[in-house]
């Protein structure tokens, strides 16, 4: 009897320990749940965003011609004139010694006086006699008028950006008042912001714009070298915590993901483009559900 007990026993052991296990003993991994797209070919709007101050690049003092009085000043600072427009009138001390009852000839009625003109079109920009009655001598300085056909923007670009800068690039001048205006590089300068490290580049418009100098404005160029780049959305690149090493996760068969290093170039806030390696059309880069996901993992491609 006591046999019998222990081969019974035995039996039993024996056919648990062969009976097959079910799916949670056989440990089957889960499927992450994921959501894939494409890589699509085109190019990514990537602007350059930099501050930039108006400066007119030439000046045209005005001065007295003969030695008189200030009988009338036609201009304040800051005004717009016109080419030929009468900025003072100057009264010799001869005129002004016999006054106008020594003149009895009606056709000297004018004689010592001296009209001042604008010589060209501007901006006042320094009003330096602004005194009726003040005495001055010949060659005395007057005012300033900054051409407005020669107003520019200095625009400072970081040095690792001046390739996008060059002379003859296209770009955006944004005032304070959120008015645009198209301007083009003209001419960079020798000098570097030796704090910054930046160097100073001119834009001009091209239409005629009245501003004061030293106005600061934003100034916006395009980065995007052509429309043949590699662009997935931003969600699917993934980076190390010192945003040193990017990657993405691509399926291989439907259910198989694998991490592949990649080296993005331009981006913006919703695209990242793809420099290296090359994917074909039909790869599919999960944008949903990689965070996470070790080197190969096992998932489930949803809508």
């Amino acid at each position: 009897m006591k046999k019998n007990l222990i081969y019974i026993l035995f039996i039993l052991v024996f056919v648990s320990c062969n009976h097959p296990k079910n799916e949670e003993e056989q440990g089957i991994k889960a499927k992450s749940p994921v959501q894939v797209v494409n890589v699509r070919v085109g190019s990514i709007n990537d602007n350059l965003v930099l501050s930039a101050t108006t400066i007119y690049l030439k000046r045209n003092v005005v001065t007295a011609q003969i030695p008189a009085f200030i009988t009338k000043v036609n201009i304040r600072l800051g005004d717009k004139v016109s080419k030929g427009a009468v900025l003072y009138e100057l009264e010799t001390k001869e005129r002004k010694a016999l006054g106008k009852a020594g003149i009895e000839d009606t056709s000297l009625a004018n004689l010592g006086i001296i009209k001042v003109y604008a010589p060209a079109s501007g901006i006042i920009s320094t009003f330096d006699k602004q005194q009726t009655g003040d005495y001055i001598l010949e060659g005395t300085q007057l005012c300033t008028i900054s051409e407005s056909n020669d107003l520019a923007f200095q625009v400072n670009v970081p040095f690792e950006f001046i390739e996008f800068a060059k002379v003859g690039t296209q770009c955006s001048v944004m005032l304070p008042d959120n008015s645009i205006h198209q301007a083009v590089i003209t001419t960079p300068l020798t000098a570097m912001n030796a704090l910054a490290q930046t160097q100073t580049i001119l834009a001009k418009t091209n239409e005629v714009l009245f501003l004061p100098e030293n106005l600061i404005v934003k100034v916006q160029i395009s980065k995007a070298a052509n429309g043949s780049k590699q662009i997935v959305p931003k969600p699917c690149v993934l980076s190390d915590e010192m945003m040193q090493e990017f990657w993405v996760m691509k399926v291989i068969n439907d259910s198989t993901a694998i991490k592949v290093p990649v080296i993005i170039g331009n981006k913006n806030a919703n695209e990242v483009e793809i420099q290296q390696p090359q994917f074909n059309a039909a790869d599919k880069i999960i944008i949903n559900g990689n965070y996470g996901l070790p080197d190969t993992a096992s998932v489930k491609i949803t809508k």
